[in-house]
């Protein structure tokens, strides 16, 4: 067997665990990488460079089980204390992962209902959702994000993730396996219980008001998905070394 994060591997039972081989998938740190000159335009007037505060939150769906719930919890107060901010939120209405809504209803619509009314409306026109996005504005976007959220269930490790970090994204992620194998505390990002809202908060507006104080994480991010992730020079060649071993 293989497997992408040690904590899947884990997961088994110590018979097959002794038969499963840990590794990635693997990205392209080539293709995604940081771009200090980036300006990235959205919906034809919104024009956002490397100085704006921009806050970016990357789901395939928009679901419990990557946190969206806890995110758009954090959002009033993230919004009211970062007045500048800009929030992007990447995903679709459908369900990935878990289970649908009652009553034939969207996560995205039920959580937008819950924390609505504590945001007022010039506020809220600075929350931008941009659905299902293609991947050559996804590269881009997280290129000119100044705070990356990525929360999660104890599950598969997305790549969009992976991505950020290797575009040098300063992250702010849930402390849940398998997340700590690329986030480490305060060197790679920071992490923050899944269900401590005020603590997001704190972290993402923290990242905000002084980004120059957490450059390094985002510097240490991409370098530690170069020598860990990297599809080409490390799990390209660790993937056809284990199909070597099977033979």
């Amino acid at each position: 067997g293989i497997s992408p994060t040690h904590w899947q591997a884990s997961t088994f039972p110590a018979s097959f665990r002794k038969k499963i081989t840990v590794v990635h998938d693997g990205i392209d740190t080539q293709a995604v990488a940081p771009n200090l000159g980036i300006s990235l335009t959205l919906n034809g007037n919104l024009v956002l460079t490397k100085k704006d505060p921009v806050v970016t939150f990357v789901n395939r769906n928009l679901e419990p089980y990557r946190g969206y719930h806890v995110f758009m919890r954090a959002l009033p107060e993230i919004l009211q204390r970062c007045p500048s901010a800009k929030v992007l939120i990447v995903g679709g209405d459908d369900v990935s992962y878990g289970a649908k809504p009652p009553n034939g209803g969207k996560w995205k619509d039920i959580f937008i209902a819950e924390v609505r009314p504590r945001i007022p409306e010039n506020d809220w026109s600075r929350v931008v959702f941009l659905g299902n996005i293609p991947y050559d504005l996804f590269i881009p976007l997280l290129e000119v994000s100044t705070g990356h959220v990525y929360l999660t269930y104890p599950f598969v490790l997305s790549w969009s993730l992976l991505e950020a970090m290797s575009a040098g994204c300063t992250i702010v992620a849930s402390d849940t396996p398998p997340l700590r194998e690329a986030i480490q505390q305060n060197v790679t990002g920071r992490l923050v219980d899944f269900f401590n809202v005020a603590g997001l908060a704190n972290d993402v507006c923290d990242i905000l008001a002084n980004p120059g104080s957490f450059k390094h994480l985002g510097a240490n991010a991409r370098e530690f998905a170069q020598a860990t992730y990297d599809l080409r020079t490390v799990c390209l060649p660790q993937q056809l070394e284990w199909g070597r071993n099977l033979l």
